[in-house]
């Protein structure tokens, strides 16, 4: 089955999740500038973050990544994330559950 949405027509702020019965969870951020998102994590989960439009900052643990437009992060869910924008900004945010080995 395909499924198909349109980012902009989703319901949410900052979050908005994208396909809800789906598997990998996919999310759309929506941050204005200045607007962050407290630290969290996403246990047994692969994180990749696509930044569509915008700027931000994104605290990974103890590391600091500046991510603009077109930039696309990939990290471990065990990390404890906080973005925070730097100017307003949409990402797509894909969480796949770590496959086992």
């Amino acid at each position: 089955m395909t499924e198909i949405e349109h980012l902009a027509t989703l319901d949410g702020q900052p979050h908005a999740n994208v396909f809800p019965s789906s598997e990998p969870k996919t999310i759309r951020l929506t941050l204005a500038a200045g607007e962050g998102v407290d630290p969290h994590t996403h246990p047994g989960r692969d994180v990749v973050l696509y930044l569509l439009e915008g700027a931000i900052e994104l605290h990974l643990d103890e590391e600091t990544h500046s991510l603009e437009a077109g930039d696309i992060a990939r990290f471990d869910g065990e990390r404890e994330i906080s973005p925070v924008a730097t100017e307003s900004s949409t990402a797509l945010v894909v969480l796949a559950t770590r496959a086992t080995e």
